[in-house]
């Protein structure tokens, strides 16, 4: 589609500005990746410089790492203030992006619109997530590229065609794609995928985010953030025995709650952060996506420095050590934090997170007391490792260290036990190592190098019916129904140690550091604690090299990018009306969400992944998750034009079709999860035009602006409970909305007086014009539509 269509949009001056910009990004700017050696250092000079300016302005106050990476990389120093924590918003310009391929898929139509001929920033696809679980390894991956031939067509088509990176099916997980080849200390990377924060391991800052804000990192636009706030986590001591990184974050996410880390960066320091590995800071840094943060980070170490040799980058290695040197890639001594939080790792205990909530924190030692209160059966039915949280080198060798007691005294795992590789590094390196032969062994199935049953890819055999059952696993995120379709299936998260140990007794209440098994003699035995080195002793070897992009793509503008019209997968994307410049005027209530409404409710994965490059098709699953308030029915609703109930998404196309706005009444935290925009999407597609929340998850927040829809929050979160079924909402201070200003909703209930209700927007200049516009991209097209003819 042509960005002609967007002419009516309207357009700010400073997008303009940004655009016309462009044109002199310096050349290597696109040549800044990690991934060759013959690729340049991070720019450490041009960011100390832009951070000198920015520290002038800040007079002596010291500053936090996360603080020094985001100032270094604001877009124009000189010009805004001083920033304020908190307050205001950030102009940025991120160093990369990577898409996985279910959000690549949106965020590529999306950038297609642009009218660009290549991505203003190094960009790369890996393609992870469509790739369906069930007989293992290569035959996995085989059949995905029959049923995901289209998808995988066009985003390859599209990588060529934009010069981005391509990672085929069966190279690995995004995240443990981009800590092997792309992350470098210092560095701002944003990627469509909220456990992004992965690549924090590494010291730099890297933030999920949808794929309209991918877009605009891909376009040269300067990327807007709000200035976070920084929780200090101070570590002391050294991991030892049964408990492992994992444990740190199994332990924050209790403390803090899938609330506590929004709008905040979480900073780690201390002498504990010297003796972690790089892989075990990123399993930290992936999970507190959990929390709510919008990222994680580490002070460079020499673990990371050893990493990055391991893994070819001793160029970044060196330039990394002399940027530290220089006081760039750690915390001013007295740092300012918002909040410190302190831990011991030496009296750290391993935890079991769940289930339906990564926050529900258990230390071993009180698990069984737990599974006995709570009547649960005490029966592991499956045990599941990897995952772009737990797929290292050093997770896989302390697994197989398990596995290999086990074998020695004749047993093998009581439940069904599988394996996920993080890359094909990762599968090549721990199979020429002996770890693959030892977990294989012992009852192991290993898996395709993808994310499968972590993100809803697995095709389970061995529970045929929704019943309570339990499942334990090295994963992130625990919501009902998330792994196997299944809303009883309970999924308990922990370490790879922990998970592998339970796996051979078969049982919840095992405790794997004081409990014995039986050996194949009918002896006792008992597991010792697990071991294995972070880095192979051999070096790593790559595997199958076709999986890999060649080094430094060059756009190809003669490819061309084909969508069947008649494409069930694929649909191009047709622009949002802009707003008509009114107050929203007797917005029906479709539903009122009562309690936890992740991304996963709102937009559900598994199966309906194969959709997210048709906005249409995928727009049959909104908030299908989602429990109604009035009822206490999940994805049930009435039809207030037909007095009957249906399904929310039905009753959406119904008030569209008849020309109704609606409006989701939501609980605390809406939008909690991932990083999908299609939750964002869906509604806006079906007549969405506001949210009303008690709070929203930071992700979920910003897309929804994007998309042109409203996101208001109660000034009263009491008055929540005041939106009574049935009701019609109006409006009054959107004609007139600016920052900080507060809008009024008018309630008109079916039987009784109408009533108003003050809400808080959190709405910048530009997010306001993004909402006048119709969506973001509306701008970007508009603007660059006016920039070329101008130009012309």
């Amino acid at each position: 589609m042509s960005p002609a269509c967007f002419r009516s949009a309207g357009a700010a001056g400073c997008t303009r500005k940004a655009l016309a910009s462009v044109r002199n990004v310096r050349v290597n700017r696109r040549q800044l990746t990690t991934a060759s050696k013959d690729a340049p250092a991070p720019p450490y000079k041009r960011l100390i410089a832009t951070l000198e300016t920015v520290k002038a302005m800040l007079g002596k106050r010291r500053l936090t790492l996360a603080e020094k990476i985001l100032y270094s990389h604001i877009h124009n120093p000189s010009s805004g203030g001083a920033p304020i924590k908190g307050s205001s918003y950030l102009k940025l310009s991120p160093d990369r992006v990577a898409m996985q391929d279910a959000s690549a898929q949106m965020a590529i139509l999306q950038f297609m619109l642009a009218g660009r001929n290549t991505t203003a920033v190094p960009t790369s696809i890996h393609c992870d997530h469509l790739i369906e679980a069930f007989e293992g390894g290569d035959k996995d991956v085989e059949r995905s590229l029959i049923t995901n031939k289209e998808i995988f067509d066009f985003l390859q088509a599209a990588a060529t065609k934009y010069g981005i990176d391509f990672w085929k099916p069966g190279s690995g997980i995004i995240h443990q794609i981009v800590l092997e080849n792309y992350a470098a200390p210092g560095l701002l990377m944003l990627g469509t995928d909220s456990h992004t924060p992965n690549a924090g391991g590494l010291g730099m800052l890297a933030i999920g985010v949808g794929g309209a804000d991918a877009v605009d990192a891909m376009a040269g636009i300067p990327w807007e953030l709000k200035a976070p706030k920084v929780l200090g986590i101070r570590l002391d001591g050294k991991l030892g025995g049964w408990t492992s990184p994992k444990d740190v974050i199994l332990h924050l996410a209790g403390r803090l709650t899938v609330q506590g880390g929004t709008n905040h960066i979480i900073e780690y320091f201390g002498p504990g952060t010297e003796t972690l590995s790089c892989t075990g800071m990123a399993t930290i840094c992936n999970m507190g996506a959990e929390v709510g943060a919008t990222t994680s980070t580490f002070p460079y170490s020499r673990n990371m420095a050893q990493y990055l040799r391991a893994t070819g980058r001793d160029h970044i290695a060196d330039a990394a050590d002399k940027a530290a040197t220089a006081g760039f890639l750690r915390a001013d001594a007295e740092a300012e934090y918002d909040n410190v939080i302190e831990v011991d790792l030496a009296t750290l205990e391993p935890h079991i997170n769940g289930p339906f909530t990564p926050d529900a924190a258990t230390p071993l030692s009180k698990f069984k007391e737990l599974v006995e209160r709570n009547g649960w059966r005490d029966e592991v039915k499956a045990g599941l490792i990897g995952s772009c949280t737990n797929s290292s080198y050093e997770d896989m060798s302390r697994a197989a260290s398990l596995a290999r007691q086990a074998l020695e005294n004749g047993l093998r795992a009581k439940s069904p036990f599988f394996i996920t590789p993080g890359s094909e590094q990762i599968r090549a390196t721990v199979e020429r190592d002996g770890q693959t032969q030892a977990l294989s062994e012992a009852g192991g199935q290993v898996l395709a190098n993808a994310c499968g049953p972590c993100i809803g890819q697995w095709k389970r055999t061995d529970q045929e019916k929704n019943e309570e059952n339990a499942i334990l696993t090295s994963f992130n995120r625990n919501f009902r129904a998330r792994n196997d379709g299944h809303s009883k299936t309970m999924n308990f998260l922990a370490s790879p140690e922990i998970v592998t140990a339970m796996t051979f007794a078969g049982r919840l209440t095992f405790n794997p550091a004081t409990d014995s098994l039986m050996d194949i003699n009918g002896q006792p035995f008992r597991f010792l604690p697990p071991e294995g080195d972070q880095l192979p002793k051999a070096g790593f070897t790559a595997g199958r090299l076709a999986y890999k992009p060649p080094g430094l793509p060059e756009p190809n503008p003669s490819v061309s990018v084909i969508v069947d019209p008649a494409s069930k997968r694929l649909q191009v994307l047709q622009p949002f009306n802009s707003w008509d410049g009114t107050e929203f005027v007797d917005m029906r209530v479709l539903v009122k969400v009562r309690g936890k409404c992740t991304t996963d409710h709102i937009s559900a994965a598994g199966p309906w992944l194969k959709y997210k490059g048709h906005l249409e098709n995928i727009a049959n699953n909104t908030l299908i998750g989602a429990t109604n308030a009035f009822n206490g029915q999940v994805n049930s609703v009435r039809n207030f034009i037909t007095g009957t109930e249906d399904t929310i998404p039905n009753v959406a196309r119904h008030y569209k079709a008849e020309g109704i706005p609606w409006v989701v009444v939501a609980d605390s935290n809406y939008g909690e999860g991932s990083a999908r925009e299609h939750a964002a999407l869906q509604p806006r597609y079906l007549g969405c035009r506001a949210i009303v929340s008690r709070s929203f998850a930071r992700i979920h927040e910003t897309n929804l602006k994007k998309q042109g829809i409203l996101p208001l929050t109660f000034a009263d979160p009491a008055d929540y409970d005041r939106i009574p079924e049935n009701a019609m909402i109006s409006t009054r201070g959107v004609v007139d909305i600016t920052p900080g200003s507060q809008v009024v909703l008018i309630v008109s209930p079916a039987n009784g007086a109408p009533f108003e209700v003050n809400v808080c927007h959190t709405m910048s200049a530009d997010q306001i014009e993004w909402f006048k516009a119709g969506s973001a991209l509306n701008m970007i097209a508009a603007a660059q539509t006016s920039s070329s003819a101008a130009s012309s």
